[in-house]
């Protein structure tokens, strides 16, 4: 099963990972270092995640014709650069440009190592390996994140960015040691003239949808998370990386079980129930700012925030080999690569509807919009199935 290659690649997201979500928890301190608003902050992960969309696609197929091995080391090795240079950005306009080099190295990185990972495996396990790789991320969220949070409390923001550039390093010594040379030879790399007419296949186009309205949901509350929980519930600072670590533990448990369920029962029997029980937590997030007083607030966020980390970590691998399922095998590396630049798409719209909620309305009703987004991606992977379940035989049974 090639597990060794597979750890290899999952030490790697779980640098990314850090990086990308431990935004939400260090956000209020950035916003007072750099005497800049909460909303402009977030408007770090609006471009970080709209960079992320636009190149990944276009990096990855100008990187075609080189070795897997050579593209993964060398997408991580701009990514302890990215890290250092944020760490010592002397302003707002440098740390966003930071952040656009970290889009550009993590859209690289990430699809790459979902693709060689699902090709590594028989199909019967493709749902567990993508797990494996994912897992790195939920890791990430579970211990990264909180960890990133409490070193900005007791030293300060930069450190965390320090911090990540350390475990970059690690990742980037172990893959370029560990990670056969030769390793994904087989794999094609798709121009962007196959990209564009994998994505406007109708069912590959209208997956990829779902997957833009379930990220925008979980960005629209994500993204300004540290502030809901301060407004909602009163805990702030490093308190806040108690949430993320929960949040992350149930992250973790949701992708690996997620994997684990697609691999046995077939991707939709977990997408739909997933995208339902998603956006009810964060009906709860908002029902319970507008009418549980703060002092009993804690307990109902908690338990919204791990039915939404179980959710929709959980959601994740099932649509992975899903769209693995739809486009076939030898397609399956364009699809996958989609797949990322449509979710970063919808964090990045998800950062943007958080911002103009913050500034037109306020915390409490994120929850609100969070949830009407991922009710749409319900309601349009139920449209899909019904349709499917009369059509002819499908390209593959985990679709």
């Amino acid at each position: 099963m090639h597990r060794g290659s597979l750890y290899l690649l999952a030490l790697g997201t779980f640098a990314v990972g850090t990086e990308g979500f431990m935004i939400a928890g260090i956000l209020p301190r950035i916003a007072s270092d750099l005497a800049v608003t909460a909303t402009a902050v977030g408007q770090l992960v609006t471009v970080f995640a709209f960079a992320y969309a636009l190149s990944s696609p276009i990096l990855t197929a100008l990187s075609g014709h080189m070795k897997r091995s050579t593209v993964l080391v060398g997408a991580m090795g701009m990514f302890v650069a990215a890290n250092l240079f944020a760490a010592i950005a002397p302003g707002y306009p440098w740390l966003m440009a930071a952040r656009v080099l970290l889009a550009f190295s993590a859209g690289l990185y990430v699809p790459g190592a979902n693709a060689l990972a699902g090709a590594l495996v028989p199909p019967n396990r493709r749902g567990f390996a993508i797990a494996i790789i994912n897992a790195g991320l939920t890791v990430a969220i579970a211990l990264g994140v909180p960890l990133g949070t409490l070193v900005a409390t007791v030293l300060s923001w930069r450190m965390t960015f320090v911090g990540v550039a350390v475990l970059s390093a690690i990742a980037l010594t172990g893959l370029w040691i560990g990670l056969p040379k030769d390793i994904g030879a087989h794999l094609p790399v798709a121009s962007l003239r196959e990209r564009f007419n994998v994505a406007r296949r109708p069912a590959v186009l209208a997956t990829l949808l779902v997957t833009t309205l379930w990220a925008t949901g979980a960005y629209t509350m994500y993204t300004y998370l540290a502030i809901f929980l301060r407004e909602v519930t009163g805990i702030h600072g490093a308190q806040v990386g108690y949430i993320l670590f929960t949040w992350g533990v149930s992250a973790g448990v949701g992708v690996l079980y997620g994997g684990k369920l697609v691999d046995r029962l077939g991707a939709r029997v977990v997408i739909l129930p997933c995208l339902l029980l998603g956006g009810l937590s964060f009906v709860v997030l908002s029902a319970t700012a507008h009418f549980v007083p703060t002092a009993y607030a804690l307990a109902p966020v908690v338990l919204a925030v791990v039915v939404w980390g179980l959710t929709h970590w959980g959601f994740y691998p099932g649509q992975q080999a899903r769209l693995m399922g739809i486009a076939g095998l030898h397609l399956a590396p364009i699809a996958l690569s989609l797949n990322a630049s449509f979710m970063y798409l919808g964090f990045s719209l998800g950062a943007g509807m958080g911002s103009l909620i913050m500034l037109y309305s306020h915390a409490a009703n994120l929850g609100w919009g969070a949830a009407a987004f991922e009710l749409a991606a319900l309601a349009l992977m139920t449209w899909l199935s019904r349709a499917e379940a009369g059509a002819p035989a499908e390209s593959s049974g985990n679709a």
